[in-house]
């Protein structure tokens, strides 16, 4: 056993956080896992970790040891990388963790683009809502919407994503157009299941800002499912651009309250600091950043058809 795959997988099952979760991203048996943390105890005379029936953790040993892995590794996997990809194409896997509306509408072609100009590079795409622990899942990247709240995360800045409220004119021909924020009392909202709150904060034309809350007629975790039923004429919808963008221009969706502003959010990519970012990662990213600079696609806008 070399000392590397010791190290390796000590940090493994640290970021993991458990010995099963490093045996399925080393693709190896857990025994071995175990085997391993054992020998590098053994060998260096102290104990890394205390093992109970439900989680491992640190000693103070097993921290500095840690820490230190991070920067050995991270050295030497860009030491390799250096070695073998030196006047090379970009070569080997990106696993990317994505929101599902925009990542299959929007990432989804950027990554195919991507790929056909690196050849050697492949894509493991986990297509979700949901927030994930990107190094307990064994993800080198992720594309999130809106706020970061965690900040040991590093992050880039990929496009900015503006929202919008949106009804279909049959739902507005029967239940009134709203005149003004305070209208959509009166209306029935399709909402986002992940929003953390119900109430919508707004900035009116004069820049005086204000918040109101809809009652909600729907609630689910996908914003082409929500846009659906906005189309299908049962409520209102207050969604980001790049899902209702080409439903706006169709004139099956109609802008509300144009000329209010409601809280813009920004899409990055992230990745965890403790991760060596590797250079297709990188390179990964700089063609996001530049393939959505200025103003994306999506943010197009059509006469709101009153």
């Amino acid at each position: 056993m070399s000392k590397y795959e010791e190290i390796e997988t000590f940090v493994r099952v640290v970021e993991a956080g458990s010995i099963t979760g490093a045996a399925e991203q080393l693709h190896i048996a857990k025994s071995a896992v175990s085997r391993r943390l054992k020998e590098l105890e053994t060998r260096l005379g102290v104990q890394l970790m205390q093992r109970t029936t439900r989680k491992l953790s640190l000693t103070d040993t097993g921290e500095a040891l840690y820490q230190r892995s991070i920067s050995l590794l991270a050295d030497w996997a860009e030491t390799e990388s250096a070695t073998i990809n030196a006047q090379t194409a970009l070569a080997g896997i990106i696993r990317v963790a994505a929101p599902l509306s925009f990542g299959v509408a929007h990432l989804g072609p950027a990554i195919l683009d991507f790929m056909k100009a690196h050849r050697d590079v492949t894509f493991d795409i986990d297509f979700n809502d949901r927030k994930m622990d990107l190094v307990a899942e064994g993800m080198d990247m992720a594309i999130r919407i809106g706020d970061l709240p965690d900040s040991s995360l590093i992050a880039r800045k990929i496009a900015s994503v503006s929202m919008v409220a949106a009804a279909s004119r049959s739902y507005l021909e029967q239940h009134g157009y709203p005149k003004t924020p305070d209208d959509l009392k009166n209306h029935k909202e399709l909402r986002y299941g992940y929003r953390r709150t119900p109430t919508w904060k707004y900035r009116a034309p004069d820049q005086s800002e204000g918040q109101v809350e809809m009652a909600p007629r729907l609630l689910a975790t996908n914003g082409d499912f929500l846009r659906d039923a906005a189309v299908a004429g049962e409520g209102v919808i207050i969604e980001p651009r790049f899902i209702v963008y080409q439903h706006l221009e169709a004139g099956s969706l109609v802008e509300i309250l144009p000329d209010y502003e409601w809280p813009e959010l920004t899409a990055y990519a992230v990745y965890p600091p403790t991760r060596h970012l590797s250079a297709r990662v990188r390179t990964f990213v700089d063609f996001l950043v530049e393939r959505y600079r200025g103003t994306p696609y999506w943010e197009s806008r059509t006469p709101p058809g009153l």
